[in-house]
């Protein structure tokens, strides 16, 4: 009996402790994007400590690697040194296995954040994945034209995020315009996709002043492209969702619940052949 009793509190300690360290290696990744076209380079505060130092505009970082859960990012000039009063201050609550996108946006006296969930899965083979996000603050609401096929997004205005587009992997001949209009605000010719990419292009700068409006086309996951039969573009109209204030998903956190739920399947069996010896040792003779 002692030896099954020891055996029970060993299996309930190890199914916590596979519990605790789950839960401590949970992450997500985040990157910041400085967007405001007349805001000084800046450095970023996570939690109170320095995380980048000196971002100018149109830069953007690699992916960072931080514990699940809430946090503060602050931005400063870079010039302060940290000090002083923050010209950005947001709490963020960030998901475990989610990547996230987090962009200073607008002029300087009105800058704020957009926070922006990424999808980073895999594209089909032979073709690419990539989102269209207006970072101009002074920008009408776009359209985004492809030559030989039409209007692939439209209506994005600024703080809009599209839906991912799965795209063949080609060269493109894209404009942005002024929503609902043949306008064009900035032509992007012979922008070439690769197979196994995801992408964003972020629209940035200003429309009328300078930086001028441009676009940042940023690779945001590569895989190993699967060669394919070069297909024909067809990709449908998609409608703008997202903006200032997205909401992440719920935290991913099956692979900590599958854990626990293992570990407590563990202690019932054990528990039950416990009382199957005692009921079998009671009845005896």
């Amino acid at each position: 009996m002692r030896m099954i009793a020891a055996g029970v509190f060993i299996a309930v300690i190890g199914a916590l402790a596979l519990v605790s360290t789950a839960s401590a290696q949970a992450e997500a990744r985040i990157r910041v994007l400085h967007a405001s076209p007349d805001a000084p380079a800046v450095d970023i505060y996570l939690d109170g400590s320095e995380a980048i130092t000196d971002l100018a505009f149109d830069e953007i970082t690699d992916y960072v690697s931080v514990p699940a859960g809430s946090h503060t990012v602050e931005v400063f000039p870079a010039a302060a040194d940290g000090t002083g009063d923050a010209v950005i201050t947001a709490d963020v609550t960030l998901s475990a296995d989610i990547d996230y996108t987090v962009a200073a946006v607008g002029a300087l006296a009105e800058i704020e954040p957009l926070v922006l969930v990424d999808d980073n899965s895999a594209p089909p083979a032979g073709q690419v994945r990539v989102r269209f996000v207006h970072a101009s603050p002074d920008a009408p609401a776009v359209d985004i034209f492809a030559e030989g096929v039409g209007v692939i997004i439209s209506g994005a205005a600024f703080k809009d995020a599209s839906d991912y587009l799965t795209v063949p992997a080609l060269t493109y001949n894209l404009e942005v315009r002024a929503a609902g209009t043949e306008t064009v605000a900035l032509a992007l010719p012979g922008l070439a996709l690769e197979g196994g990419n995801v992408y964003s292009a972020f629209a940035v700068g200003l429309l009328e002043g300078e930086p001028a409006l441009s676009a940042k086309l940023t690779v945001d996951a590569s895989f190993e492209p699967t060669p394919t039969p070069t297909p024909t573009p067809s990709p449908a109209v998609v409608p703008v969702t997202g903006g200032a204030g997205v909401s992440p998903p719920a935290s991913s956190s099956w692979g900590i619940w599958l854990v626990a739920i293992a570990g407590g399947l563990a202690v019932l069996i054990v528990v039950a052949g416990v009382g199957a010896l005692v009921t079998g040792w009671v009845r005896r003779p």
